[in-house]
Protein backbone atom coordinates (compact mmCIF):
# COMPACT_ATOMS: atom_id res chain seq x y z
CA UNK A 1 0.00 0.00 0.00
CA UNK A 2 1.07 3.09 -1.02
CA UNK A 3 2.36 5.99 1.94
CA UNK A 4 3.20 9.26 1.59
CA UNK A 5 7.48 9.41 2.60
CA UNK A 6 7.32 11.72 5.79
CA UNK A 7 10.53 11.08 7.59
CA UNK A 8 12.70 12.97 10.86
CA UNK A 9 16.10 13.30 9.59
CA UNK A 10 19.35 13.81 11.61
CA UNK A 11 22.84 15.53 10.33
CA UNK A 12 25.80 13.92 11.25
CA UNK A 13 29.87 16.01 11.67
CA UNK A 14 31.80 14.06 9.47
CA UNK A 15 35.71 14.57 10.06
CA UNK A 16 36.93 17.79 9.46
CA UNK A 17 34.86 18.76 6.25
CA UNK A 18 32.07 19.02 8.63
CA UNK A 19 30.26 17.22 5.98
CA UNK A 20 26.14 16.77 6.60
CA UNK A 21 24.57 13.22 5.00
CA UNK A 22 20.98 13.34 5.50
CA UNK A 23 19.94 9.76 7.06
CA UNK A 24 16.06 9.07 8.22
CA UNK A 25 16.52 7.57 11.45
CA UNK A 26 12.66 7.11 12.29
CA UNK A 27 10.02 5.55 10.54
CA UNK A 28 7.15 7.73 11.21
CA UNK A 29 3.44 5.47 12.24
CA UNK A 30 0.35 5.76 10.16
CA UNK A 31 -1.73 8.41 9.97
CA UNK A 32 -3.65 9.38 13.02
CA UNK A 33 -6.74 10.72 11.36
CA UNK A 34 -7.16 11.98 7.99
CA UNK A 35 -10.00 14.48 6.24
CA UNK A 36 -10.81 14.46 2.53
CA UNK A 37 -12.54 18.07 0.96
CA UNK A 38 -13.37 16.85 -2.68
CA UNK A 39 -14.91 19.66 -4.85
CA UNK A 40 -16.80 18.94 -7.94
CA UNK A 41 -16.71 21.66 -10.36
CA UNK A 42 -12.09 21.60 -10.59
CA UNK A 43 -9.70 18.80 -9.96
CA UNK A 44 -8.94 19.50 -6.11
CA UNK A 45 -9.14 17.92 -3.22
CA UNK A 46 -7.73 19.14 0.33
CA UNK A 47 -6.38 17.03 2.52
CA UNK A 48 -5.94 17.79 6.37
CA UNK A 49 -4.03 14.48 7.90
CA UNK A 50 -2.72 14.17 11.77
CA UNK A 51 0.19 12.01 13.05
CA UNK A 52 2.07 11.71 16.24
CA UNK A 53 5.59 12.50 15.78
CA UNK A 54 8.83 11.98 18.37
CA UNK A 55 10.61 15.83 18.29
CA UNK A 56 13.77 16.02 20.55
CA UNK A 57 14.66 19.30 22.25
CA UNK A 58 16.85 21.62 19.48
CA UNK A 59 16.62 21.70 15.64
CA UNK A 60 14.63 18.92 14.00
CA UNK A 61 14.35 18.07 10.32
CA UNK A 62 11.45 16.66 8.76
CA UNK A 63 10.95 15.53 5.20
CA UNK A 64 7.63 15.05 3.34
CA UNK A 65 7.85 13.13 -0.14
CA UNK A 66 4.83 14.01 -2.64
CA UNK A 67 6.80 11.03 -5.71
CA UNK A 68 4.48 8.81 -7.50
CA UNK A 69 1.19 11.19 -6.65
CA UNK A 70 -0.79 14.10 -7.36
CA UNK A 71 -0.24 16.23 -4.48
CA UNK A 72 0.53 20.14 -4.85
CA UNK A 73 3.75 20.98 -3.25
CA UNK A 74 3.22 24.66 -3.20
CA UNK A 75 0.42 23.83 -0.65
CA UNK A 76 1.93 21.57 1.74
CA UNK A 77 1.49 23.16 5.45
CA UNK A 78 2.65 22.19 8.85
CA UNK A 79 1.00 22.87 12.37
CA UNK A 80 1.78 21.71 15.74
CA UNK A 81 -1.48 21.08 17.21
CA UNK A 82 -0.33 20.05 20.69
CA UNK A 83 3.17 22.25 22.49
CA UNK A 84 2.43 24.18 19.93
CA UNK A 85 4.02 27.35 21.87
CA UNK A 86 7.01 25.49 22.14
CA UNK A 87 7.06 24.08 18.57
CA UNK A 88 8.73 26.51 15.95
CA UNK A 89 8.79 26.24 11.98
CA UNK A 90 12.04 27.82 11.25
CA UNK A 91 11.67 27.61 7.44
CA UNK A 92 10.81 25.23 4.15
CA UNK A 93 13.64 23.87 1.64
CA UNK A 94 13.51 21.95 -1.49
CA UNK A 95 16.72 20.10 -1.30
CA UNK A 96 18.63 19.98 -3.92
CA UNK A 97 19.21 16.91 -6.25
CA UNK A 98 16.75 15.37 -4.42
CA UNK A 99 13.09 15.22 -6.84
CA UNK A 100 9.60 15.78 -4.97
CA UNK A 101 10.53 16.26 -1.49
CA UNK A 102 10.72 18.98 0.63
CA UNK A 103 12.39 19.32 4.26
CA UNK A 104 11.26 21.30 7.06
CA UNK A 105 13.34 22.30 9.56
CA UNK A 106 11.57 22.66 13.55
CA UNK A 107 13.03 24.19 16.47
CA UNK A 108 11.90 22.14 19.60
CA UNK A 109 11.21 23.29 22.69
CA UNK A 110 9.67 20.08 23.87
CA UNK A 111 11.26 16.64 23.93
CA UNK A 112 8.76 13.58 23.43
CA UNK A 113 5.58 13.40 21.13
CA UNK A 114 3.78 15.49 19.38
CA UNK A 115 0.58 16.16 17.34
CA UNK A 116 0.69 18.01 14.21
CA UNK A 117 -1.29 19.12 11.10
CA UNK A 118 -0.21 18.11 7.43
CA UNK A 119 -2.37 19.75 4.87
CA UNK A 120 -2.17 20.32 1.48
CA UNK A 121 -4.62 20.11 -2.19
CA UNK A 122 -4.40 17.05 -4.38
CA UNK A 123 -5.76 16.17 -7.65
CA UNK A 124 -7.30 12.64 -8.97
CA UNK A 125 -9.94 12.94 -6.32
CA UNK A 126 -13.32 13.06 -8.20
CA UNK A 127 -17.21 12.58 -6.66
CA UNK A 128 -20.45 12.44 -8.93
CA UNK A 129 -23.68 12.18 -8.48
CA UNK A 130 -26.40 10.00 -9.68
CA UNK A 131 -29.81 9.67 -9.18
CA UNK A 132 -32.89 7.38 -9.92
CA UNK A 133 -36.62 8.15 -10.88
CA UNK A 134 -39.64 6.06 -10.14
CA UNK A 135 -42.30 7.18 -11.45
CA UNK A 136 -46.35 5.91 -10.19
CA UNK A 137 -48.42 4.46 -13.19
CA UNK A 138 -50.30 8.18 -14.04
CA UNK A 139 -46.51 9.93 -13.82
CA UNK A 140 -48.14 12.16 -11.58
CA UNK A 141 -45.38 11.04 -8.37
CA UNK A 142 -42.28 9.50 -8.12
CA UNK A 143 -39.68 8.86 -5.41
CA UNK A 144 -36.39 10.35 -6.67
CA UNK A 145 -32.86 8.39 -4.95
CA UNK A 146 -29.63 10.46 -4.49
CA UNK A 147 -26.07 9.01 -4.40
CA UNK A 148 -22.80 9.86 -4.71
CA UNK A 149 -19.76 8.00 -5.97
CA UNK A 150 -16.45 8.68 -5.03
CA UNK A 151 -13.29 8.09 -7.29
CA UNK A 152 -9.44 8.15 -6.14
CA UNK A 153 -6.61 8.17 -8.93
CA UNK A 154 -4.15 10.66 -6.96
CA UNK A 155 -1.24 7.73 -6.53
CA UNK A 156 -1.99 7.89 -2.50
CA UNK A 157 -4.08 5.80 0.06
CA UNK A 158 -5.70 7.19 2.34
CA UNK A 159 -6.50 5.12 5.28
CA UNK A 160 -9.58 5.66 7.84
CA UNK A 161 -10.21 9.10 5.91
CA UNK A 162 -13.27 11.24 6.68
CA UNK A 163 -15.29 12.51 3.27
CA UNK A 164 -16.53 15.39 2.53
CA UNK A 165 -17.95 16.48 -0.56
CA UNK A 166 -18.43 20.35 -2.01
CA UNK A 167 -20.61 21.93 -4.65
CA UNK A 168 -19.44 25.25 -5.78
CA UNK A 169 -17.54 26.83 -8.75
CA UNK A 170 -14.01 27.31 -7.55
CA UNK A 171 -11.47 29.02 -9.60
CA UNK A 172 -7.73 28.29 -9.45
CA UNK A 173 -4.91 30.17 -11.52
CA UNK A 174 -2.97 26.77 -11.79
CA UNK A 175 -4.33 23.63 -11.85
CA UNK A 176 -2.86 20.89 -8.96
CA UNK A 177 -1.99 18.08 -11.39
CA UNK A 178 0.32 20.20 -13.62
CA UNK A 179 2.00 21.65 -10.55
CA UNK A 180 2.59 18.48 -8.77
CA UNK A 181 4.18 17.03 -12.19
CA UNK A 182 6.19 19.52 -12.61
CA UNK A 183 7.99 19.50 -8.76
CA UNK A 184 8.74 22.50 -7.32
CA UNK A 185 8.22 25.53 -9.41
CA UNK A 186 11.27 28.04 -11.16
CA UNK A 187 9.81 30.86 -9.29
CA UNK A 188 10.06 29.31 -6.16
CA UNK A 189 13.34 30.32 -3.75
CA UNK A 190 15.11 26.67 -2.75
CA UNK A 191 14.58 27.79 0.83
CA UNK A 192 11.80 29.75 2.31
CA UNK A 193 10.50 31.21 5.76
CA UNK A 194 7.02 29.15 6.52
CA UNK A 195 4.87 30.68 3.41
CA UNK A 196 1.52 31.37 3.39
CA UNK A 197 -0.57 29.74 0.99
CA UNK A 198 -1.97 31.20 -2.10
CA UNK A 199 -4.56 33.61 -0.77
CA UNK A 200 -7.40 31.51 -3.00
CA UNK A 201 -6.42 28.23 -0.46
CA UNK A 202 -6.25 30.18 2.33
CA UNK A 203 -9.47 31.19 1.95
CA UNK A 204 -10.72 27.18 1.35
CA UNK A 205 -8.47 25.90 3.93
CA UNK A 206 -10.43 28.33 6.48
CA UNK A 207 -14.32 27.21 5.08
CA UNK A 208 -13.12 23.75 5.40
CA UNK A 209 -11.37 24.19 8.99
CA UNK A 210 -13.91 22.54 11.04
CA UNK A 211 -14.13 19.14 12.05
CA UNK A 212 -17.12 16.94 12.13
CA UNK A 213 -18.09 13.71 14.93
CA UNK A 214 -18.01 10.64 13.31
CA UNK A 215 -21.54 9.02 13.56
CA UNK A 216 -22.50 5.42 14.15
CA UNK A 217 -24.17 4.94 11.01
CA UNK A 218 -23.24 6.05 7.77
CA UNK A 219 -25.22 9.00 5.71
CA UNK A 220 -24.64 12.10 4.16
CA UNK A 221 -24.92 15.18 6.03
CA UNK A 222 -25.77 18.46 4.10
CA UNK A 223 -24.68 22.13 5.39
CA UNK A 224 -23.95 25.50 3.68
CA UNK A 225 -20.97 27.48 3.58
CA UNK A 226 -21.10 30.72 2.00
CA UNK A 227 -21.87 30.29 -1.81
CA UNK A 228 -20.65 26.44 -1.40
CA UNK A 229 -22.74 23.63 -0.19
CA UNK A 230 -20.53 20.77 2.02
CA UNK A 231 -21.90 17.17 1.76
CA UNK A 232 -20.04 15.00 4.72
CA UNK A 233 -20.54 11.50 4.47
CA UNK A 234 -20.32 10.57 8.27
CA UNK A 235 -18.31 7.68 9.47
CA UNK A 236 -15.04 6.65 7.93
CA UNK A 237 -13.62 5.18 5.04
CA UNK A 238 -10.38 3.83 3.57
CA UNK A 239 -9.55 4.83 -0.34
CA UNK A 240 -7.02 3.15 -1.51
CA UNK A 241 -5.89 4.75 -5.15
CA UNK A 242 -8.11 3.15 -7.71
CA UNK A 243 -10.63 2.97 -5.28
CA UNK A 244 -14.38 4.01 -6.00
CA UNK A 245 -17.49 3.74 -3.50
CA UNK A 246 -21.04 4.48 -3.91
CA UNK A 247 -23.15 6.24 -0.93
CA UNK A 248 -26.58 6.93 -0.58
CA UNK A 249 -26.85 10.75 0.08
CA UNK A 250 -31.12 11.28 0.17
CA UNK A 251 -33.92 9.71 -0.83
CA UNK A 252 -37.68 11.88 -1.30
CA UNK A 253 -40.90 10.21 -2.12
CA UNK A 254 -44.14 11.63 -3.06
CA UNK A 255 -42.60 13.78 -5.53
CA UNK A 256 -44.87 15.46 -7.32
CA UNK A 257 -44.20 15.49 -11.41
CA UNK A 258 -45.56 16.13 -14.33
CA UNK A 259 -44.75 13.84 -17.40
CA UNK A 260 -44.18 16.71 -20.33
CA UNK A 261 -44.04 16.33 -24.03
CA UNK A 262 -42.52 18.72 -26.53
CA UNK A 263 -42.42 19.07 -30.91
CA UNK A 264 -39.77 20.91 -32.64
CA UNK A 265 -38.72 20.11 -35.81
CA UNK A 266 -35.48 22.40 -35.91
CA UNK A 267 -34.65 20.32 -32.89
CA UNK A 268 -35.29 17.43 -32.92
CA UNK A 269 -37.02 16.71 -36.55
CA UNK A 270 -40.20 14.61 -36.61
CA UNK A 271 -39.75 12.84 -33.29
CA UNK A 272 -41.52 13.86 -29.66
CA UNK A 273 -39.40 13.63 -26.77
CA UNK A 274 -40.42 13.51 -23.37
CA UNK A 275 -39.52 15.15 -20.04
CA UNK A 276 -40.10 14.82 -16.10
CA UNK A 277 -40.99 17.93 -14.51
CA UNK A 278 -40.46 19.23 -11.03
CA UNK A 279 -39.25 21.38 -8.60
CA UNK A 280 -36.48 21.33 -5.75
CA UNK A 281 -38.71 22.83 -3.29
CA UNK A 282 -39.64 21.96 -0.43
CA UNK A 283 -43.54 22.23 -1.37
CA UNK A 284 -41.81 18.86 -3.49
CA UNK A 285 -41.04 16.93 -1.08
CA UNK A 286 -37.15 18.55 -1.80
CA UNK A 287 -34.81 21.14 -1.01
CA UNK A 288 -33.26 20.60 1.38
CA UNK A 289 -30.08 21.30 -0.77
CA UNK A 290 -29.25 22.21 -4.30
CA UNK A 291 -28.66 18.82 -6.50
CA UNK A 292 -25.39 18.41 -7.81
CA UNK A 293 -24.71 17.43 -11.89
CA UNK A 294 -25.27 13.75 -12.49
CA UNK A 295 -26.53 11.47 -14.06
CA UNK A 296 -30.50 10.86 -13.61
CA UNK A 297 -32.08 7.42 -14.81
CA UNK A 298 -36.13 7.45 -14.60
CA UNK A 299 -38.69 4.54 -14.68
CA UNK A 300 -42.09 3.92 -14.56
CA UNK A 301 -44.24 1.57 -12.31
CA UNK A 302 -46.40 -0.17 -15.39
CA UNK A 303 -48.36 -3.04 -13.41
CA UNK A 304 -50.25 -3.34 -9.84
CA UNK A 305 -47.16 -6.24 -9.03
CA UNK A 306 -44.96 -3.15 -9.01
CA UNK A 307 -43.05 -3.93 -12.55
CA UNK A 308 -40.84 -1.28 -13.85
CA UNK A 309 -40.50 0.13 -17.31
CA UNK A 310 -37.06 2.57 -18.24
CA UNK A 311 -38.30 5.38 -19.54
CA UNK A 312 -35.13 7.50 -20.00
CA UNK A 313 -31.71 8.60 -18.72
CA UNK A 314 -30.68 12.13 -18.74
CA UNK A 315 -27.56 14.13 -17.47
CA UNK A 316 -28.70 16.92 -15.52
CA UNK A 317 -27.06 20.16 -14.42
CA UNK A 318 -26.89 21.68 -11.25
CA UNK A 319 -30.17 22.30 -9.88
CA UNK A 320 -30.35 25.58 -7.02
CA UNK A 321 -33.04 25.70 -4.27
CA UNK A 322 -36.37 26.11 -5.47
CA UNK A 323 -35.65 26.15 -9.09
CA UNK A 324 -37.87 24.22 -11.56
CA UNK A 325 -36.13 21.20 -13.83
CA UNK A 326 -36.83 20.13 -17.07
CA UNK A 327 -35.52 16.55 -17.65
CA UNK A 328 -35.13 14.90 -20.91
CA UNK A 329 -35.90 11.41 -21.08
CA UNK A 330 -35.56 10.95 -25.32
CA UNK A 331 -38.08 10.01 -27.61
CA UNK A 332 -41.34 8.71 -26.94
CA UNK A 333 -42.59 6.94 -30.10
CA UNK A 334 -46.20 6.17 -28.57
CA UNK A 335 -47.03 10.18 -29.08
CA UNK A 336 -46.93 11.07 -32.58
CA UNK A 337 -47.10 14.20 -34.59
CA UNK A 338 -47.91 14.36 -38.19
CA UNK A 339 -47.45 17.71 -39.87
CA UNK A 340 -49.02 17.81 -43.74
CA UNK A 341 -48.36 20.93 -45.59
CA UNK A 342 -51.99 21.18 -47.08
CA UNK A 343 -52.42 24.29 -49.43
CA UNK A 344 -49.40 27.02 -50.69
CA UNK A 345 -50.32 29.76 -52.21
CA UNK A 346 -47.86 32.72 -53.93
CA UNK A 347 -49.54 35.96 -54.46
CA UNK A 348 -48.94 40.06 -54.49
CA UNK A 349 -46.12 40.00 -56.81
CA UNK A 350 -44.39 43.24 -56.63
CA UNK A 351 -41.53 44.36 -59.52
CA UNK A 352 -38.39 46.85 -59.01
CA UNK A 353 -35.96 48.41 -61.43
CA UNK A 354 -35.25 45.92 -64.57
CA UNK A 355 -38.65 43.84 -63.66
CA UNK A 356 -37.72 42.18 -61.29
CA UNK A 357 -39.70 40.32 -58.48
CA UNK A 358 -39.37 42.43 -54.90
CA UNK A 359 -41.64 41.82 -52.88
CA UNK A 360 -44.67 38.89 -52.58
CA UNK A 361 -46.66 37.04 -50.32
CA UNK A 362 -47.10 33.24 -49.12
CA UNK A 363 -49.92 31.74 -47.70
CA UNK A 364 -48.82 27.99 -45.76
CA UNK A 365 -52.20 25.93 -44.79
CA UNK A 366 -51.12 23.33 -42.33
CA UNK A 367 -52.25 20.58 -40.47
CA UNK A 368 -51.02 18.90 -37.71
CA UNK A 369 -52.62 15.69 -36.54
CA UNK A 370 -51.31 14.37 -32.94
CA UNK A 371 -52.15 10.90 -31.80
CA UNK A 372 -51.69 9.76 -27.97
CA UNK A 373 -51.19 5.85 -27.79
CA UNK A 374 -49.99 5.70 -24.19
CA UNK A 375 -52.58 4.78 -21.49
CA UNK A 376 -51.92 8.14 -20.04
CA UNK A 377 -53.10 11.71 -20.26
CA UNK A 378 -50.17 13.47 -22.22
CA UNK A 379 -49.95 17.18 -22.56
CA UNK A 380 -47.85 17.87 -25.83
CA UNK A 381 -45.56 21.31 -26.42
CA UNK A 382 -45.43 22.00 -30.12
CA UNK A 383 -43.40 24.93 -31.35
CA UNK A 384 -43.39 26.60 -34.93
CA UNK A 385 -40.60 28.23 -35.96
CA UNK A 386 -42.23 31.37 -38.65
CA UNK A 387 -39.17 33.13 -40.08
CA UNK A 388 -40.30 36.74 -41.58
CA UNK A 389 -42.70 39.12 -41.02
CA UNK A 390 -45.89 36.92 -40.43
CA UNK A 391 -49.37 36.55 -39.76
CA UNK A 392 -51.23 33.56 -38.13
CA UNK A 393 -54.76 32.63 -38.20
CA UNK A 394 -56.29 29.27 -36.10
CA UNK A 395 -59.11 28.20 -34.15
CA UNK A 396 -56.99 26.54 -31.52
CA UNK A 397 -54.96 28.50 -28.85
CA UNK A 398 -51.70 29.52 -29.03
CA UNK A 399 -49.07 31.62 -27.72
CA UNK A 400 -46.59 34.27 -29.33
CA UNK A 401 -42.89 32.84 -27.70
CA UNK A 402 -40.48 35.28 -29.52
CA UNK A 403 -40.47 37.15 -33.04
CA UNK A 404 -40.45 33.87 -34.56
CA UNK A 405 -41.95 30.94 -32.90
CA UNK A 406 -45.31 30.48 -31.33
CA UNK A 407 -46.69 27.35 -29.24
CA UNK A 408 -49.62 25.11 -29.30
CA UNK A 409 -50.53 23.68 -26.18
CA UNK A 410 -52.32 20.75 -26.62
CA UNK A 411 -54.08 17.73 -23.62
CA UNK A 412 -54.82 14.05 -24.80
CA UNK A 413 -56.55 11.71 -23.28
CA UNK A 414 -55.52 8.07 -23.46
CA UNK A 415 -55.48 6.87 -27.11
CA UNK A 416 -56.71 10.03 -28.28
CA UNK A 417 -55.95 11.53 -31.32
CA UNK A 418 -56.40 15.46 -32.18
CA UNK A 419 -56.08 17.59 -35.61
CA UNK A 420 -54.34 21.25 -35.65
CA UNK A 421 -55.05 23.55 -38.24
CA UNK A 422 -53.34 27.10 -38.82
CA UNK A 423 -52.95 29.32 -41.56
CA UNK A 424 -49.93 31.28 -42.04
CA UNK A 425 -49.21 34.48 -44.33
CA UNK A 426 -46.05 35.36 -44.63
CA UNK A 427 -44.62 38.94 -46.12
CA UNK A 428 -41.31 38.63 -48.27
CA UNK A 429 -39.00 41.67 -49.82
CA UNK A 430 -40.80 44.83 -50.53
CA UNK A 431 -44.36 43.01 -49.43
CA UNK A 432 -43.07 43.48 -45.48
CA UNK A 433 -44.92 45.76 -43.31
CA UNK A 434 -42.81 48.97 -42.27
Amino acid sequence: MKKLLLGMAVFLMLGERCAMARINVVSLPSRDSVQLTIYNSVDLTMVKETRVLTFRKGMNRLEFSWANTLIDPTSVEFKALSHADQIDLVDISFPPRVSNALEWRIKSEFEGEVTVEIQYFTSGISWSADYVAEANRQEKLMSLAGSVKVVNHSGEDYENAQVRLVVGVIRLVEQIAALAQTGLPASKPAVMSAPAPAAQRAVLSRAMASSLAVAKEKEVVKEELSEYFLYTVEGRDTIPTGWSKKMPSFLAKNVPISSYYKFENEQWGERVMRFYRFKNDKASKLGNEPLPDGLLNAFRLVSDDSLYSFVGASNVKYIPLNEQVEVELGVDPEVIIKATLKNYEKSDLRFGQGGNVSGWTTKNNWELEVQNSKEIDVTLDIRRNLPGDWSLTTESKYEKVDANKVKFLVTLKPHESQKLNYEVVTRHGTSVNR
